[in-house]
């Protein structure tokens, strides 16, 4: 039987309590990487990678070494490196940016038996990549600046300018990125546009969510747009960034509801394609969603039957809106946000 230990993690400057395989080093792949191992380009948190990594090199015997980067900059590296890229598998945090990479025709297929393991509507029409993990857009807001009465009903609602200078946004990050991408795939272009131009007068910009978090706790704000298990990750542990707060869903279908997929694909030019679908088809197994589910990463579970952490609302109870992930465009957004000022 493997033996465990708890370790600590910081994550995005929060930190919370992880349970991973006892092992002595880190995956993380120096700047040589060696052709004798899976090579993994994760753009998913470095703890949760290594978790994942771990249990499943410990599983298999499949020897892992790891390359970090941030959801954009690894698609750029990927798309840049073409056929030629060391990577077999690619992790990301939001689907825009696997996207990117299936757009450039560098992603195989992944196994059927795979995508069936996930629930459905996580995985791509396409099916040239699969759910492993999934957060959901939140408002928080800080109940001595605002009672829960007054609360915005939508998320489009913010670009009214009765909200100007009152919500914050981390606008120039990945995970806010992938929010827009779900205002423009739901409500297209020209209101997509209007709400940017609400966004670039009216909201203040913060460096990411846990800032934007800081910021309500604070009462800078009394409300700011994030991902759901920031929060929670603070909850469970000090709550220093958190104290003051609650969380609110929207629900309803609305934009501000979408539920964001981290993704998982295999690099068609991987010369270990074979070993690149057992790590996809281990992370999306029973095994692999539960390790999610009880890390400490606040993560949902996408597993076919396996819950989540017990904290969390049930993803079903979120009314998220129904989105092709492979219909997320984050190029147009980024061309639109630009567009606006906003980047």
């Amino acid at each position: 039987m493997t033996t465990r230990r708890t370790v600590l993690l910081a994550a995005g400057g929060i930190v919370t309590t992880m349970t991973l395989a006892a092992c002595s080093g880190s995956l993380k792949a120096s700047e040589a990487l060696s052709p004798d191992k899976l090579t993994i380009y994760s753009a998913q948190h470095e703890n949760l990678t290594e978790a994942w990594a771990r249990a499943f090199r410990d599983k298999t015997g499949v020897d892992v070494q790891i390359r970090y980067g941030g959801d954009s900059s690894m698609a750029a590296q990927l798309v840049q490196e073409g056929a030629k890229s060391p990577a077999d598998v690619f992790l990301t945090e939001n689907s825009p940016a696997m996207t990117t990479v299936q757009n450039a025709g560098l992603l195989g297929s992944v196994e059927p038996a795979t995508i069936a393991q996930v629930r459905p509507g996580y995985a791509p029409s396409t099916r040239a990549w699969v759910g492993i993990a999934a957060r959901a857009t939140a408002l928080v807001y800080n109940p001595s600046q605002i009672a829960a009465s007054q609360l915005p009903r939508s998320i489009l609602d913010l670009a009214d300018p009765r909200w100007s200078g009152r919500w914050g946004a981390a606008a120039g990050g990945g995970d806010f990125q992938a929010i827009v991408s779900a205002v423009l795939a739901t409500r297209g272009e020209q209101q997509t546009r209007q709400w940017l131009a609400g966004l670039k007068s009216g909201a203040k910009i913060y460096q990411n969510n846990i800032a934007v978090m800081k910021a309500v706790n604070s009462g800078q704000v009394p409300v700011g747009i994030m991902y759901h298990y920031y929060w929670y990750r603070d909850q469970a542990q000090s709550k220093a960034g958190s104290e003051n707060t609650k969380l609110h869903y929207f629900r309803g279908q609305d934009p501000g509801a979408f539920v964001s997929l981290s993704g998982g694909g295999v690099l068609k030019s991987s010369k270990r394609a074979a070993e690149a679908q057992r790590f996809l088809a281990f992370v999306t197994s029973k095994e692999g969603q539960d390790i999610l589910a009880k890390s400490g990463a606040m993560e949902y579970a996408v597993g076919a039957g396996v819950a989540s952490d017990p904290a969390l609302p049930s993803l079903e109870s979120l009314q998220a809106p129904r989105v092709d992930p492979f219909t997320l465009n984050g190029p147009k957004v980024i061309a639109l946000m630009t567009d606006a000022g906003i980047l």
